[in-house]
Formats: structure tokens, sequence, C-alpha cells
């Protein structure tokens, strides 16, 4: 495992263990907190702990967001991708980063589950352990360490997204799996959040980036993954109520047949491959060479020796 100057972690079977430094009480129900900090500053200052002020103010109004009739309706969808997504998915070690509303493991028979969340992430009921991190560009886990890797809504709140999946890379097995979801930029909802303020308000906070999913496959493929599935959703339009959400209910049989690529949603699911090289030892004996070979031949029927047989 990785380590810092505060906090060490280690992954023993089912149980994650953490060693307190001196001074820190240690109690049965505590949330291990391990800050990951960037790389040192030039002239020795300290240590930028924890996202910037402006992640903070994102990640509040996304949390606000997810509690609002758009927002269930999001975590309805990708609560049933995911159940379906890890159902089949096995190994020893499986790892949620992010989201705490979403409970991406709760159909994965891996017996060893760990959630990681940020330092302001709320927590979330009976599911545990749980760490926290400052940001998803390091985690304190070793290389190949992990089967199952799930980000919801990671890559659009990160500040370096081709960082987390080149650290995803690092600690997943070879033929471990990744799991990710995000909004699709090229829908209703993505065309609503690039409208100017001045004509429309955001439907959604104003995340980071979007990232579509032609772009992620690209980034994938860099690394070494293999796209094992692929799943639009989300098709009715971008309405703030129940009802106007329960009445455009027949879009998403019509979208799921006509424009499937317009969804407000997308899951993507990869399988790390590692290229093998296969030794090829010396050959020890040596090949036997081809010689003249007599071959006996036969006599034909009804024929006589010198004897007179």
């Amino acid at each position: 495992m990785r380590s810092t100057t505060q906090n060490r972690l280690t992954l023993v079977g089912s149980n994650l263990s953490r060693a307190v430094p001196a001074g820190q009480p240690r109690g049965a129900d505590a949330v291990p907190d391990l800050r990951l900090s960037g790389r040192q500053p030039e002239g020795g200052g300290p240590e930028q702990q924890g996202p910037s002020p402006d992640l903070r103010g994102v990640r509040s109004d996304w949390q606000a967001w997810l509690a609002s009739p758009p927002g269930r309706y999001v975590l309805d969808w990708e609560q049933s991708q995911f159940d379906e997504s890890v159902g089949d998915v096995f190994g020893f070690h499986a790892l949620q980063l992010g989201e705490s509303a979403i409970d991406a493991l709760r159909n994965n028979r891996i017996a060893n589950r760990v959630g990681v969340l940020l330092a302001d992430d709320p927590l979330p009921a009976e599911r545990s352990p749980l760490l926290r991190v400052s940001h998803f560009e390091e985690l304190p886990f070793e290389s190949q360490s992990i089967d199952l890797v799930v980000l919801p809504h990671v890559l659009e709140f990160a500040q370096d997204p081709h960082q987390v999946l080149r650290e995803v890379d690092r600690v997943l097995r070879p033929e471990g799996r990744m799991i990710l979801c995000g909004f699709n930029p090229a829908s209703l909802w993505g065309l609503r959040q690039l409208a100017p303020p001045s004509v429309l308000a955001p439907f959604m906070p104003r995340t980071g980036h979007l990232i579509g999913l032609p772009r992620l496959r690209d980034w994938c493929k860099l690394l070494g993954f293999e796209l094992e599935r692929t799943r639009y959703g989300g098709f009715r339009p971008p309405c703030r109520t129940s009802a106007w959400l329960d009445r455009t209910e027949f879009m998403e049989r019509a979208g799921d047949r006509w424009w499937p690529v317009c969804g407000a949603m997308y899951m993507l699911c990869a399988v790390k491959r590692v290229k093998a090289m296969r030794l090829v030892g010396r050959a020890w004996r040596r090949p036997a060479r081809a010689g003249a070979t007599v071959l006996p031949i036969a006599r034909r029927r009804g024929t006589m020796d010198q004897r007179g047989r």
C-alpha cells in the first residue's frame, strides 16, 4: 500500500486496518481519513490539502441537484445499470470511487468492497469500510491489486481525468474491469448545459467538463482497455418536475430505438488487457538428419526365386 507521513492503509482479507498516528483517538465507528496530497511545491512550502474551493462549491450544488426529481431519475437509471454490470464480476477486491448516493457494488459478489470518498462528500448510511482522500489522482492501493473499479461521475469533477484513468489502470489487475458513467454532451441535457446563462438557466450544476463517450473510448484504448459494453440512457427532455418527467416516459422506448446515442447518460464497461510474452526456450536436442532409408520391396505374387520356389 502507498503511505503518507500521517496514515498507512493495509487491505487484509475482508478487513481494512489502519495505522493511527500517535495522539489520534481510535474509534470503532471512525472513518479512515487518508488525505493524499499532490507533489511538494517548489520552495518547500506546505502541501495543499483537499480540493479547491471552487470544486467544493460544485460538489455541494451537485449533491443538492441529486435530491431533485431529475437527479433521482438519473440515480435510478444508473443504479439499475450498475446492478446489471457488476453482477457477474468476480475477484478478491472491489473499489468504488466517489458518489455516495449510489451503491454501485451492492449487487456484486466480491467480499472485500471498499468505498473511497472525497474529503467533503457526505457519508452513506450502512456502508463500510470507507476511505477519505483529497483527490482521486492518487489512490492508496498497491499496483495490480484490485479486480473491479467503478467510477460514478468521477471524471466530470476530477481536475485531471487523464490521471484518474491512469491511476485506475495502475491499481487494476490484468483482466480487471472498470465501469464508469457520465453525462453525454451530445444530448438534450448536454445542449441545455451549453446554452448561455443569460438565455437559459443551467439545468445541471456547472461541472468541470462533460466528456463524450467517443472521446472516452479513445482514452481507454490508449491505456490498453478493451471496451466490453456501452449503453446510453435518459432520453427524456430536461424537465425539473416529476409530473413532466412522468408525461415524457414514452420517450424512453422511442429514444432507445430511434436515437440511441443521444441519451443524457452513458455507461461504459472496459476490461484491462495486458499483452503477454511467450518465451521460447533453447532447443537442446538437435533434430535428426534426414538420410537415405532402405525400404523392403515386396515380391509379386506368382514370381519364383533362383531356387525355384
